[in-house]
């Protein structure tokens, strides 16, 4: 079936919490674009845009790269998802945001043609429900525990402590949600780089007596050196996120073992088809990997959620519910369960258009 459609818009979410922060910026307001394609026949596939300036994309620019790459879809059949893909690589470099937009929507479009679940694409399915880790913002010891328990009440029992570089205050966070939660609740640690080497070191060897999981991207995205020495240094597993932006990247990663885990995100990686490309990399070099954090639509954590469900090796909780934290959402579909996400059984990833 040819593809006829092709409209993308922006879109602007609230936070729940406009204070909300972490090391790397705040911002009281979510950016992404919702696009939008459909075939000769009227199925329909939709896709989101992530603005993530830490990964290399803000909103204008999303809607000027998806506008570029409309010519190299429309009039294409949309069943040929690698021959697009390979298309767009060829037209720009980079974009991965714009690119990851619409391969999910391509695969959306393909499945409800098939009227099958997402996942069946990717091989089907190994599991039916995904435990659902919940990030913390960075606030005050004391603010940071009221709100893990909060969550906890709520029925989750994986959360991810954002920190922000000063080894005393952190650990003092991770000290007192530890004391709030209890023993039951795992927890792990996000610096999203804000650490030397050397303080990412003694941060975590201080924080291992508090039995935290893991550790995400303690120090630059750029000092690969840093990170494979912390890896080899601490007690706790270490996790790349900022610095496993691309397929050539997780490459050098996993087979240098510079990281015990990988947190992989179809924005970042440009789409579901890369991301497997990545969750096989990882498997072939016995590292381990997740679903990191899809901030944006309910939209993205189905697509997200439908890839985590077929990966045998995805062996953690996955970030797939912060659109619980968020106001405006244009789809429906898909809602946390004492602390899981559900895969659904109908046509596409189940989340639906509700707009505006």
């Amino acid at each position: 079936m040819i593809i006829r459609d092709f409209t993308s818009h922006p879109n602007v979410m609230r936070k729940e919490d406009p204070s909300w922060k972490f090391a790397l910026g705040a911002s009281p307001v979510t950016e992404g674009s919702i696009l939008r394609i459909a075939d000769e026949a009227g199925n329909e596939g939709y896709g989101y845009a992530s603005a993530t300036p830490h990964m290399g994309a803000i909103a204008a620019t999303l809607e000027a790269e998806l506008a570029y790459f409309k010519p190299h879809v429309v009039g294409k059949d949309g069943g040929h998802i690698e021959a697009i893909g390979a298309a767009l690589d060829r037209a720009m470099r980079g974009a991965p945001q714009a690119k990851a937009a619409i391969d999910c929507a391509l695969h959306e479009l393909l499945a409800r043609r098939l009227n099958v679940p997402l996942c069946q694409l990717f091989g089907g399915q190994v599991r039916n429900q995904v435990p659902i880790l919940r990030i913390l913002a960075i606030k005050t010891p004391d603010e940071m525990a009221a709100q893990a328990q909060k969550l906890v009440n709520e029925g989750y029992r994986y959360l991810k402590i954002k920190v922000h570089g000063e080894v005393d205050l952190d650990v003092k966070r991770v000290a007192a949600i530890r004391k709030q939660v209890g023993d039951d609740v795992h927890l792990t640690i996000d610096a999203n780089q804000s650490y030397t080497t050397k303080n990412a070191i003694i941060a975590i060897n201080r924080m291992a007596d508090y039995n935290i999981d893991l550790v995400e991207q303690p120090v630059s995205a750029d000092d690969f050196e840093g990170l494979a020495l912390v890896t080899r240094t601490v007690p706790v597993k270490v996790e790349a996120d900022e610095a496993a932006g691309s397929l050539a990247e997780i490459y050098q990663l996993v087979t240098k073992r510079a990281v015990d885990a990988v947190s992989l995100k179809i924005p970042k990686l440009g789409g579901l088809r890369n991301t497997i490309a990545a969750a096989r990399l990882c498997e072939q070099a016995g590292v381990s990997y997740r679903m990191g954090a899809a901030v944006g639509s309910r939209l993205l954590s189905a697509h997200a959620l439908h890839l985590a469900c077929a990966l045998p090796g995805v062996d953690y909780a996955c970030e797939l519910g912060e659109f619980a934290r968020l106001l405006d959402d244009p789809f429906d579909g898909i809602e946390i369960e004492n602390g899981v996400l559900h895969l659904t059984t109908g046509p596409g990833s189940g989340a639906r258009w509700i707009g505006p």
